[in-house]
């Protein structure tokens, strides 16, 4: 005869748990403290002003440009590396636009500021992927070097722009009821996202980041891919720059000073694993999102600028503990 099976133990019965209704706390923390976070500052704040449209609006107009440079920065960490430069890159492409624009006009200027994206891209991604520079040190130099040389042109003066239709385009025009630079950001994290996920590149990204020797047993071009990573980064730090540059109405070099870090935090809390192979731009722009509205909601509640940089330091550190794998 057939024993029959002896009962469950308590310890083996099924106990309700977050992934039942699929959510992954570790993987989700963005997005929970987002909304933990907002319904707090809306619960305190509420007789501050902190749910008016207008204070909506300009935390979504202030987290938009380290968004787009977050993008290119869950590309470079996704892939095992880091970019320490984009501020700096941020602030000489606003100089460059704006002084090329006073001299030759809209297009030029807005060439010109891509053009030293591509150029600073180009050179970081050489050194990191060619000569095998570890990218914290060519990128920490090459944050000297641009803030130098953005300094030095301008004899540290600000390069205004008088250009309506491109401080318009970029910045501080709006679609509908929406600030341009919000639709900027939304049109960079929508090809980021699509890019990371759903293209091979992306895949290949991913891959590199998560063990270099065994993706390129399986044919891909570490190399190539950690060169064009570098070149995004870039890239997307001179249209931030160049943002940056049209809503102030002006070039300076002090546009992007610290976004490096702002935007390096963003990535981490967005679920992007530190050591790569793990990336999500969706969740990078949360982070964004996550660092402004904490942001927004210390100046309203009266704290001074040192006392936000110890609140915001401790919930980032928090945040990324409890993100990190087990």
């Amino acid at each position: 005869m057939t024993a029959l099976a002896a009962p469950p133990k308590d310890k083996d019965r099924r106990t309700f748990t977050w992934p039942d209704i699929g959510i992954d706390w570790r993987r989700d923390i963005v997005y929970i403290g987002f909304v933990v976070v907002f319904i707090a500052f809306a619960i305190l704040l509420g007789d501050e002003g902190f749910l008016s449209t207008a204070n909506l609006l300009n935390i979504l107009r202030q987290a938009s440009i380290v968004a787009v440079i977050a993008v290119g920065m869950t590309f470079v960490i996704g892939c095992a590396e880091i970019d320490l430069s984009v501020g700096s890159v941020a602030g000489l492409a606003s100089i460059t636009t704006a002084m090329v624009i006073s001299r030759y006009g809209l297009v030029a200027g807005i060439i010109a500021g891509v053009l030293v994206g591509l150029v600073v891209g180009a050179i970081n991604g050489s050194l990191v992927a060619f000569v095998r520079i570890p990218s914290f040190l060519v990128t920490l130099a090459m944050l000297g070097v641009a803030v130098g040389i953005a300094q030095w042109v301008t004899d540290s003066a600000p390069q205004p722009i008088l250009d309506s239709t491109y401080t318009s385009m970029f910045g501080s025009g709006t679609v509908g009821f929406l600030p341009g630079l919000v639709v900027w950001s939304a049109v960079a994290v929508a090809v980021g996202a699509v890019v990371l996920k759903k293209a091979r590149f992306g895949r290949q990204v991913l891959a590199t980041g998560a063990n270099r020797t065994a993706a390129e047993y399986s044919g891909i071009n570490t190399r190539a891919i950690k060169f064009r990573v570098m070149m995004i980064s870039a890239t997307a730090a001179a249209m931030a720059g160049m943002l940056y540059a049209g809503r102030l109405q002006s070039g300076r070099f002090q546009f992007g000073s610290g976004d490096e870090m702002n935007a390096i935090a963003a990535v981490i809390l967005g679920g992007t694993a530190l050591s790569g192979g793990r990336g999500s731009v969706i969740g990078s722009l949360f982070g964004a999102l996550l660092m402004q509205l904490i942001t927004n909601g210390l100046i309203l509640a009266g704290l001074d600028p040192s006392q936000q940089q110890v609140v915001r330091g401790v919930i980032i550190v928090l945040a990324v503990a409890l993100a990190r794998n087990k």
